[in-house]
């Protein structure tokens, strides 16, 4: 079984990404198809001794689309370009088509508005010059409809497959405007200038295509970011390697480091590959993998991962693993996997349009053929047949949903949450569990001076006095907390000398000519200093989840500085607020039991997720998943974005890494968890008005639907006239607009 991850481009919606999905699911020897309109990704798993992969890239184009380069490496920055290419394009056609949409509606709605200060220009007066008024329009709206050229060609061709999109929505539509209003031209044109008034819809395409387009053009901004998470990520590896050959130091490419060889890093160099330590001690910061702030110290047997950063000591490791096989590559496999594999969520406008648009249309043919049977005119079979086709065009439709999105986006922004687009608003509101990583999420991510517990011979201040006096020499961050606790103590540092760093245990140096011992148990215990008094506060404090610093003064224990990772100040009441809207809330870190559940009772959390490895967050995500839950999972760490990539809807706060707010749905700017009940409630705002939306778009369109095919008429009614229909269409649109822009008074 061979398994691809295609590029497709031309895809415009999500009944696009579904005509894919089941074109490719039909072909013999393929196993399994996934199409994300969201991410432009095809994933595919097949039978290659059935099928080849150009044979799959052949039923693609057959659907109508294109199928691009696999992703990897190298295509990554193509496929920038690429999407580059495609925003720059569609936002000049959108200022094209606005440039010549607003003088085209100035001269359609002026004349129709009477009392107006302004007016237009005097051989363009609808009453005393028609055919110049009809034909400026024509010449405003022609630029209008090549601009938006794509939406004839995608939505007729999709008609043709009988797979009808929002694109062939607005083709029909403005088609059948513009079309009754070149007919309505030459009406005027032979001499029924009363026409004028009452047939001419060239504004309403152009309007239609123009806001369309600026919706286009916004959507593919931020579907150009997807591919940015998996740039940053691979360029976290370093490019070079130092390998030991008969003895020699030589520094070669990273893709020429084999299994086997023996590599030196330096103190402050990147890892450059998998290995395990046989020579050495340092401390290593895994922060961009594990996300947990305090460095590992390693030693001989050891595994270190590439990518890592080397603290403080040189080591030789023997590699284990390289290129695809490393931590960091099998991250950015299930970044990549978890976003090609996100089940799109089909709009419901494009669910319908499928059926609304062929009932419509036959609709129409119907009509216009039963008034032609019965005797009427073409004329008036015509006008019953685009009167149809006017009054259910698609711009409330279309408008009702990504309005309301605008808008709830927006106010998202307002209050600092950024929501990547209408599919994360629109499924937020179904969330009922919600996974936070424990480091940078629910606690600070930095360690902090939590405890000073000094012997009975000194004072607590002097204790931390010595402490960041012999801790300034050091880079370790548990010697930068105590630094940065007496620096807002405001304490003066007393001059240190002959400092030393011993690997994996803390700092030796002299202060005020008394040798001082400044690191962890082993420390201690090497250089025969006993606890004493201090031994039972030392494990209550480890029993905390705290990580205690020892301090001995001339072969004698001074005290104990514990430094830990503390807890945001509003995790507890997100959590809370939270758990009264139903909704579980799961802690997931890669921390000993002990300090996960520490953690938990202090912000309330009951269901805890501990010792879980980086590339094992993803799976428990999806383990909760396959218990029927709708999982959000909150993160900020390079090891969180395959977790936040595999939920329904990933949040990243935004002081964290950029590839986990990248492969994140909703980005939380103000670092506030307060901003997760505030996203939810905000989607639900934005669903109910979706709905509305939807109800008063199809209520115009289908109510006006029998009048327009002429039934009040077979009664004696009037006939609807197109400009009634247009009206009605206007209607709905306006009623959309307005019911979306009540969202701008949502407080959280």
């Amino acid at each position: 079984m061979s398994k691809e991850i295609l590029k497709i481009s031309g895809m415009s919606c999500a009944s696009c990404a579904q005509s894919v999905e089941k074109a490719l699911k039909k072909t013999e020897g393929v196993l399994y198809a996934s199409v994300n309109i969201a991410t432009e990704k095809a994933t595919v798993e097949y039978n290659s001794s059935v099928i080849l992969l150009s044979g799959i890239k052949q039923v693609i184009e057959s659907a109508g689309y294109k199928a691009l380069n696999i992703e990897n490496k190298s295509s990554v920055d193509q496929d920038k370009i690429r999407k580059e290419k495609e925003i720059r394009t569609l936002r000049i056609k959108f200022i094209i088509s606005a440039v010549f949409s607003i003088p085209l509606l100035y001269l359609a709605m002026v004349p129709m508005i009477p009392g107006l200060p302004f007016s237009v220009p005097g051989f363009l007066d609808p009453t005393h010059h028609p055919l110049s008024y009809a034909v400026a329009q024509i010449i405003l709206v022609t630029p209008i409809i090549i601009a938006g050229y794509k939406f004839y060609t995608e939505g007729f061709k999709a008609i043709m497959r009988k797979s009808p999109n929002m694109d062939s929505l607005i083709a029909l539509g403005t088609s059948a405007a513009v079309i009754y209003s070149l007919y309505s031209t030459y009406r005027i044109a032979v001499g029924e200038t009363h026409v004028v008034h009452e047939g001419l819809y060239f504004e309403s395409a152009g309007v239609i295509i123009t806001l369309i387009l600026l919706g286009k053009s916004l959507e593919a901004v931020s579907k150009g970011k997807t591919s940015e998470a998996i740039k940053k990520l691979i360029g976290l590896a370093p490019k070079t390697a130092i390998v030991i050959q008969d003895g020699k130091e030589i520094e070669v490419p990273i893709d020429e480091a084999e299994i086997g060889d023996i590599i030196l890093v330096k103190p402050g160099d990147k890892i450059p590959v998998d290995g395990e330590v046989i020579d050495g001690h340092t401390s290593v910061d895994e922060s961009m993998l594990t996300g947990e702030s305090i460095p590992i110290d390693k030693k001989a047997g050891d595994k270190v991962y590439a990518a890592s950063i080397n603290k403080n000591g040189s080591i030789k490791f023997k590699v284990t693993k390289v290129g695809g096989d490393t931590a960091l590559a099998q991250i950015i496999k299930l970044v990549e996997e978890a976003q090609g594999s996100k089940a799109p969520i089909a709009k419901m406008a494009d669910i319908v349009s499928g059926y609304f648009v062929p009932i419509v249309v036959a609709i129409a043919i119907i009509s216009f053929a039963a008034w032609m049977i019965a005797g009427q005119t073409l004329v008036f079979s015509l006008t019953i047949f685009i009167s149809v086709l006017v009054i259910a065009c698609p711009c409330a439709l279309g408008l009702a949903t990504p309005t309301a999105i605008m808008v709830g986006t927006g106010k998202g922004a307002e209050y600092g949450i950024l929501i990547k687009g209408g599919e994360a608003l629109e499924t937020i509101h179904k969330i009922n569990t919600i996974v936070f990583d424990k480091t940078g999420t629910l606690t600070e991510g930095k360690p902090e001076v939590t405890d000073i517990i000094a012997a009975s011979d000194i004072l607590g201040e002097r204790l931390l006095q010595i402490a960041a006096s012999g801790e300034k020499s050091s880079e370790h961050p548990l010697g930068e907390a105590i630094v940065r606790r007496a620096e807002k103590d405001k304490l003066e540092l007393l001059k240190a000398g002959d400092f030393e760093a011993v690997p994996g245990q803390g700092i030796e140096v002299d202060i005020d000519g008394v040798r001082t011992l400044i690191g962890n148990r082993k420390l201690m215990d090497d250089k025969g200093i006993s606890l004493g008094e201090l031994e039972s506060k030392s494990d209550g404090l480890a029993n905390q989840g705290k990580t205690p610093m020892y301090i001995a003064m001339g072969n004698k224990i001074s005290g104990i500085i514990a430094v830990a990772d503390i807890v945001k100040e509003n995790s507890a009441k997100a959590i809370k607020k939270l758990r009264s809207m139903d909704i579980e809330v799961v802690m997931i870190t890669g921390d000993n039991r002990k300090t996960a559940e520490y953690i938990a009772k202090q912000v309330g959390v009951d269901r805890v997720l501990s010792e879980v490895l980086p590339q094992d967050k993803s799976n428990e995500v999806k383990k909760l998943q396959a218990e029927g839950k709708v999982v959000s999972m909150v993160g900020d760490g390079i090891n969180d974005a395959p977790a936040l990539a595999v939920s329904d809807i990933g949040i990243a706060i935004g002081s964290g890494t950029d590839v986990a707010i990248e492969s994140a749905d909703i980005v939380l700017m103000r670092n506030d968890l307060m901003d997760v009940p505030t996203a939810i409630k905000l989607s639900q705002s934005t669903i109910r008005i979706i709905k509305q939306n939807l109800f008063w778009a199809f209520g115009y369109n289908v109510a006006g639907i029998p009048i327009a095919a002429g039934v009040l008429y077979i009664f004696g009614g009037p006939l609807l006239n197109p400009m009634f229909a247009a009206a009605a269409m206007s209607l709905s649109s306006i009623t959309v607009l307005t019911n979306a822009l009540r969202l701008k008074g949502f407080k959280p």
